[in-house]
């Protein structure tokens, strides 16, 4: 891990990136927070982890024991769903804090400190998503170096899914596909909700690449 990353003649430290360098932002368990008042409210806070489970059962027969990494953990929010309904997952992030809460709800997900940009956990997945829209918030210029890495954790005929807003002088479509083609891996679906509302150029983009079998 460590060290520092240079696409071309951009450089990062390792651990700034948007995320952390928003004094302003929720962390740990006052991210966590806004969460529990929705689903207190009755709304539905598992929307990535219905998709998930929804195409490991049609890729791979069921979602019991497929392996999961939550690429951009957070809070656990997620893995800690994606656990609860069978699969074996592992969780990254770069916050301590919000790993710290992830923690604390459960010792079942293996949870590990990392930058996206160079995780190498030695082990691949059938699924890698990444949700929350934690793309936007990596350091910039390590968008293709992010990619490559989840793409090769990825077993043969495993998915990279990846929801997060879509802008001209961030990340949009065409540009993310262009780092996953370079990472050998092919667009099979994009839908503007997790739910698979049908992608209309709108501000938000669900898409999924798979590694082919050859």
């Amino acid at each position: 891990m460590g060290g520092t990353y240079r696409p071309g003649r951009r450089r990062y430290r390792f651990g700034v990136t948007r995320w952390n360098e928003r004094a302003d932002a929720a962390r740990g368990d006052a991210y966590d927070e806004r969460w529990a008042t929705l689903e207190a409210a009755g709304e539905s806070v598992h929307g990535e982890a219905d998709l998930v489970e929804a195409l490991l059962v049609e890729s791979f027969g069921a979602i019991e024991g497929r392996a999961v990494l939550d690429a951009g953990c957070g809070t656990g929010r997620v893995a800690v769903e994606l656990d609860r309904r069978g699969a074996d997952v592992v969780g990254v992030d770069l916050d301590p804090s919000m790993l710290d809460t992830a923690r604390a709800k459960s010792d079942a997900v293996g949870w590990h400190l990392a930058d996206l940009a160079e995780i190498d956990l030695a082990r691949t997945f059938d699924v890698v998503v990444a949700a929350g829209t934690v793309l936007i918030f990596v350091a910039p210029g390590t968008e293709p170096a992010g990619v490559d890495r989840r793409g090769a954790h990825l077993r043969p005929g495993g998915l990279l899914v990846a929801g997060f807003q879509v802008a001209a002088d961030r990340l949009p479509p065409s540009r993310y596909d262009h780092h996953a083609a370079a990472a050998g891996l092919e667009l099979v679906h994009r839908w503007s909700t997790w739910g698979r509302a049908a992608f209309t150029d709108g501000d938000y983009a669900v898409s999924v690449h798979r590694r082919p079998h050859d």
